[in-house]
């Protein structure tokens, strides 16, 4: 059970601020991999009783952090051990400025391969209700761009939701569903570059067009411009952020 799962079911505040510590740290470095702690060591440093130390500890386990036994306790584990795909661990790596460029990076390259196959598949199995939602999307988008205060914090945080939803959906008119549960991760990514000012929200005129053509084409059944039209966006994101680089290298 990952920790975004727990957390839907009703987490405590208490846990979810010790675990947003501790996972911190253990991703950014602070606790080094190997390194060891107790259910003690928790319940003292944070003033938690065993039974939310435990609870903690469990959690992190969960998602690959650290692995714990009775004779060596809780220790830390290497990041290939990680769950990567968790919006917990992603969260995680987004804050920690050692790790950043890095996850950027990695979603992107997620991104770059995943979207536009899944695009293409759309062609042949959104249904004309998503269609039609992925034209109107584009639509506000572009609308919300235009707009003379498109640099406002107001426009700025309706274009993040509109473009969260469009990729979203997206995935999810490919109809298929490892896709589609990949949504909430990869698509970290938007709401992250903008926290973090790695990109703007609002992308280029360029990019605002792709994603009008990826609506048109899946609307239109034609599956070569979707692909086409969904790597120039992936192709005007790796442009900005690293400088033109082929999506496979550094």
């Amino acid at each position: 059970m990952t920790v975004s799962r727990v957390s839907r079911g009703g987490v405590t505040p208490l846990l979810t601020t010790v675990l947003d510590q501790l996972g911190q740290e253990i991703v950014s470095g602070l606790i080094a991999e190997d390194e060891t702690f107790t259910l003690q060591d928790l319940s003292n440093r944070f003033n938690i009783s065993r039974t939310v130390a435990r609870e903690v500890m469990r959690a992190l386990e969960q998602l690959g952090l650290v692995t714990s036994s009775r004779r060596v306790g809780i220790r830390v584990l290497p990041e290939s051990e990680w769950a990567v795909f968790d919006q917990a661990v992603i969260k995680w790596r987004w804050s920690a400025s050692n790790q950043r460029s890095r996850q950027l990076y990695e979603l992107n390259q997620l991104r770059y391969a995943v979207e536009p196959l899944a695009a293409g598949i759309a062609t042949r199995n959104a249904t004309v209700e998503q269609a039609r939602e992925l034209t109107d999307l584009a639509m506000k988008m572009e609308d919300l761009a235009a707009r003379s205060d498109a640099d406002s914090d107001l426009v700025r945080a309706a274009y993040l939701e509109l473009d969260k939803r469009y990729h979203t959906l997206v995935l999810e008119a490919s109809g298929n569903r490892m896709f589609a549960a990949l949504a909430c991760s990869v698509l970290v990514q938007l709401e992250a570059r903008t926290i973090y000012g790695d990109l703007p929200v609002i992308p280029s005129a360029t990019s605002r067009q792709a994603h009008t053509e990826v609506a048109h084409a899946i609307a239109a059944g034609d599956r070569e411009a979707a692909e086409n039209a969904s790597r120039r966006i992936m192709h005007e994101f790796w442009d900005t952020i690293f400088g033109g680089k082929p999506a496979g290298r550094r």
